[in-house]
């Protein structure tokens, strides 16, 4: 393990609070900050905001102006290849940057390495591992989905301190109080999709959708994924005429060209008694 000062933790620290700001708009890609730095001050700023758009070590390379000579602190393993923007590690063998120093590598398998290599042999310095357990936790839904090809799965529960979730005849809307709800939401715009069973669904035709004024996610809401064995979404659900995408797994698909028809996609898995098999559909959304 590489030896860190206390201005290597203080730098690394602030590109992992910068890589949070794009909790919600850097889907399906990882959320990476990055400060450029010479000694103890820092000369430039950046984060990746969005899917598609510029990664945080160009956003960061275009505030400090000049990186000549300058100390990278990088989240997350600079890409290496061509997506939908060019290699970042290309940007900082431009800029001139002395050295890098990186909380982890991306187990992505078109960086997985490639990234560190291309600065090497660029003549830039590497250190790597610096809070790389903070940057893993940052990054776990982004892991999973990496690793093990399947997504990181939170559950939310409201349930009364005797354990119910509604009263038997139904009428309670909201178990929850307000800052609850709040939470909810901002864990909505964390994540890549929703999923639900259709019990729920029937029963409230919920909306599964970002509302929260406070939260920007650019217009980007989570997937919408129902498991419903038997089909039974009806046409007029209130999630069908939303913003969003919706998809549902099935065993009987009987309904499929209606709901298809109305924007669904619907997904016909097959398994043993009559249910749809949560780890086909945790292979499918990963």
């Amino acid at each position: 393990m590489p030896d860190f000062s206390r201005v290597d933790f203080a730098h690394m620290s602030r590109a992992l609070q910068l890589a949070r700001r794009g909790r919600y708009g850097a889907h399906p890609n990882p959320m990476v900050g990055c400060v450029l730095a010479r000694g103890d001050k820092s000369i430039g700023e950046g984060w990746h905001e969005r899917s598609g758009e510029a990664h945080a070590e160009v956003n960061a390379l275009a505030a400090a102006g000049d990186a000549k000579g300058a100390t990278a602190y990088v989240t997350l393993e600079p890409c290496s290849h061509h997506g939908r923007t060019p290699p970042c590690s290309d940007a900082l063998i431009a800029a001139g940057v002395s050295e890098l120093v990186c909380a982890m590598e991306d187990p992505f398998p078109a960086v997985s390495g490639d990234g560190f290599d291309a600065l090497r042999r660029a003549g830039i310095s590497v250190r790597i591992g610096l809070l790389q357990s903070e940057a893993e936790k940052l990054n776990r839904g982004y892991l999973t989905r990496v690793r093990e090809r399947r997504p990181f799965v939170r559950m939310k529960l409201a349930a009364s301190i005797d354990g119910a979730v509604a009263m038997k005849n139904g009428e309670s809307q909201w178990i929850t109080g307000p800052e609850a709800r709040g939470d909810v939401q901002r864990l909505r715009a964390e994540s890549g999709a929703i999923l639900s069973g259709i019990g729920t669904v029937l029963a409230d035709d919920p909306s599964f959708t970002v509302r929260h004024s406070s939260i920007d996610t650019g217009g980007r809401q989570p997937l919408r994924a129902i498991v419903d064995s038997e089909l039974r979404l009806p046409l007029s659900s209130s999630m069908l005429c939303l913003a969003g995408q919706t998809v549902i797994y099935c065993r009987n698909d009987k309904n499929r060209a209606a709901l298809e028809h109305a924007g669904v996609e619907v997904v016909k898995l097959d398994g043993d008694g009559g249910q749809v098999p949560i780890d086909a559909v945790m292979h499918d959304l990963g």
